[in-house]
């Protein structure tokens, strides 16, 4: 270590300009009146007792009298030696501990959490996906998914509707041929372009890494319903919209379910609007109170804010705005809405459709 690493050191352990000075003077001399010490440093005659004193306080001097005059010495540093590395090491684990709680926020009592490691979004995930009781949205990579399908295949075990994306490079599609996804999703489409690790479990925990650069890796986590819709129409209109299906659970059956109200409305707006009524049952809760609502019924109708096209169907760009699906139920009419309903009478969070023969199409 050179002298100004040294002098460094010395002013990040406490002491003084002056202090330092005077105590490499003091090492350097061994034995020397005050008044040398002062004269070899340029501290001020005046100030020199003072700061001889403060480094004795401290013990890195003491200090006699020789010749009727003020001398002073060094004294063992091993006590000091002590202090100065306890005082390091309980600093080194202060900045361990830091940078262990940075890494790994927990998700309770916070809206957003910054991350600087893919591993950390994707282990804050696998935890939220344990909770999940509804709905999964995820873009992955093909190493991801594997990496993450236990915790997929726990989530559909129990009934969770999981939607996936597998995102490859544009010269790497065989790849998703070589994949399985039966018990660990329940649809999955492919984009052949590369995309950031995108997870929203419930419609409240968003997870994202962009994994853009080795250099420039960051993590956002998120538990808030408002921001976390914002991700779910990227994921809908960048991740999923677009992209072809590779993979459906629903096989031939007498029913569907669906668990965004506006899939659902593309998929039956057509067969609706032409005067075919569908049995259904809705799961969400009431928009007035809260509370959770399941409905059986027929949908007899569907409510846009836009006019649906000569052949009945909706666009996703159509459905921006009003989404409702009118459900009779018992003798009454409600509407059902999706994500933040206001106008309808509830908020869908799950749609089961039976499938008559009829119009066995929409499953395909």
């Amino acid at each position: 270590m050179d002298d100004d690493e040294l002098r460094d050191g010395l002013r990040e352990a406490g002491l003084s300009q002056y202090e330092t000075n005077a105590y490499l003077a003091v090492l350097e001399r061994g034995t020397a009146p005050a008044v040398k010490i002062a004269e070899q440093t340029g501290i001020p005659k005046s100030r020199i007792y003072d700061v001889l004193e403060d480094l004795e306080r401290d013990d890195y001097v003491e200090t006699f009298e020789q010749d009727s005059a003020l001398s002073v010495r060094p004294r063992d540093p091993s006590e000091m030696m002590s202090d100065l590395k306890q005082r390091a090491d309980k600093l080194a684990s202060t900045a361990e501990a830091i940078e262990d709680r940075w890494e790994r926020p927990e998700i309770s009592g916070h809206k957003i959490s910054i991350v600087k490691r893919l591993d950390s979004v994707v282990e804050q995930f696998r935890a939220a996906a344990e909770d999940a009781t509804n709905r999964i949205q995820l873009a992955v990579s093909p190493s991801q998914f594997e990496a993450i399908r236990p915790a997929l295949e726990d989530a559909v075990d129990r009934g969770v509707f999981v939607k996936l994306c597998v995102a490859t490079r544009v010269e790497d599609p065989h790849v998703v041929n070589d994949m399985t996804f039966a018990d660990a999703a329940t649809e999955v489409r492919h984009r052949t372009l590369p995309a950031p690790f995108t997870a929203l479990v419930d419609r409240s925990h968003t997870f994202f890494s962009s994994q853009s650069h080795p250099t420039d890796q960051y993590g956002i986590i998120i538990d808030d319903l408002t921001l976390t819709y914002v991700f779910h129409w990227y994921f809908q209109g960048a991740l999923w919209g677009t992209w072809p299906h590779v993979y459906d659970s629903v096989a031939e059956g007498t029913k569907l379910e669906y668990v965004d109200v506006r899939e659902c409305v593309q998929d039956i707006a057509p067969i609706v609007n032409d005067g075919t009524t569908i049995p259904a049952t809705v799961h969400g809760f009431d928009v007035q109170t809260g509370e959770n609502v399941s409905l059986s019924g027929e949908i007899t109708e569907i409510i846009s804010a836009a006019p649906p096209n000569e052949n009945g169907s909706l666009t996703l760009t159509q459905l921006a705005g009003q989404a409702t699906i009118v459900l009779e139920s018992d003798g009454q009419e409600y509407g059902v809405g999706g994500r933040g309903a206001t106008l309808e009478d509830v908020e869908g969070t799950r749609i089961v459709l039976d499938q008559p023969e009829a119009w066995s199409e929409v499953a395909n």
